[in-house]
């Protein structure tokens, strides 16, 4: 399945750009061909094993941090020279958590799924409420990214996903230092994985039932204005994404076993594009280590909890690249 040392590193080269037919399985049909580059294969190191679904990976205080949704923990990992790592679990929540962040101060902010809630760990420990969306959102609450004044972007489902509910429409939700929520009027098709540029002025997130990455002019006081397409990905499904020094966003494929890194431009069919192949399903990924230019990649057999929860059959590993991290998270 992986590499048992460190990986090679990957030079970041467009390979040959033909239409492929997408043959990958969709629990839904909203993802159409992709016009994108031959997919790469690399290899994987295993960073650890044994959870169930990773997800809101984050470099935080030189660990590598995530969310397990059906074990119910967040975690840090100590990343070893070979690669290897040892898993702490900082906290355990009921209510699956998901993206995760930090307030200037230090205290982490993390999202509480099933009751649409973005919770907060104060320095004694302690986890209480820092903002309640359920009233502005249609679905589960999902990932999410603080930005350094400590405003958070969290993104949901819209509709009842698991339930089987038609789908729907919904915004982002910005939420406040000081907790206060106001809905995002712009419509998108499932907000999911999202950054910010070094700018601090650009949040791109992904629409996994878009085929798309939007792009919004963060004004001063935190609303996003200016909605634009940043990247068309027809045929995928983004879901948790990284960004890079270049502008580049890389992405997992929640439709396929790979992450793709696209770069936008005035012409969104104008990109180059980079799939690399995964082990297994994945989630989340991220550009994280010391010097940056580690990719992480979640897997997971299935994001279903049906399939996926007390399995403990999910994993991270990671690759090296030549682009290092930029920007948030």
């Amino acid at each position: 399945m992986a590499g048992t040392g460190p990986p090679e590193q990957v030079t970041l080269q467009p390979c040959r750009r033909r239409r492929v037919p997408d043959t990958r399985r969709r629990t839904r049909d909203y993802g159409r061909e992709m016009d994108d580059a031959t997919q790469m294969q690399v290899e994987w190191t295993t960073v650890i094993d044994g959870i169930d679904f990773g997800e809101g990976p984050r470099w935080h205080d030189a660990r590598l941090w995530f969310s397990d949704f059906y074990q119910q923990t967040i975690s840090s990992v100590e990343i070893h020279a070979d690669g290897s790592g040892t898993r702490h679990v900082e906290l355990e929540h009921d209510g699956r958590p998901s993206g995760l962040g930090w307030l200037p101060d230090g205290r982490l902010l993390f999202v509480s799924m099933l009751d649409r809630k973005v919770m907060r760990q104060e320095a004694d420990g302690s986890v209480v409420v820092h903002a309640d969306l359920s009233e502005v959102t249609g679905g589960h609450c999902n990932d999410m990214v603080v930005a350094e004044d400590g405003t958070a972007y969290v993104g949901n489902f819209g509709f009842d996903f698991e339930g089987g509910d038609s789908v729907k429409t919904t915004g982002l939700v910005i939420v406040r230092p000081d907790g206060s929520v106001t809905a995002d009027e712009h419509q998108l098709l499932f907000p999911n994985g999202a950054v910010i540029t070094p700018s601090h002025r650009t949040l791109m997130v992904g629409e996994t039932f878009g085929g798309q990455f939007t792009a919004f002019t963060i004004d001063h006081d935190g609303s996003l204005t200016e909605p634009r397409v940043w990247a068309s990905v027809e045929g995928t499904a983004p879901d948790g994404c990284t960004l890079d020094e270049d502008e580049g966003v890389w992405f997992s494929d929640a439709a396929g076993k790979q992450i793709v890194r696209v770069v936008g431009s005035g012409d969104i069919d104008d990109l180059s594009t980079i799939r690399i192949g995964t082990p297994n399903n994945t989630y989340a990924c991220l550009l994280g280590g010391d010097d940056g230019r580690t990719l992480f990649a979640l897997l997971c057999d299935d994001a279903n909890p049906q399939v996926a929860a007390g399995t403990a059959t999910g994993s991270i590993v990671s690759t090296r690249v030549d682009v290092a991290h930029a920007g948030r998270p």
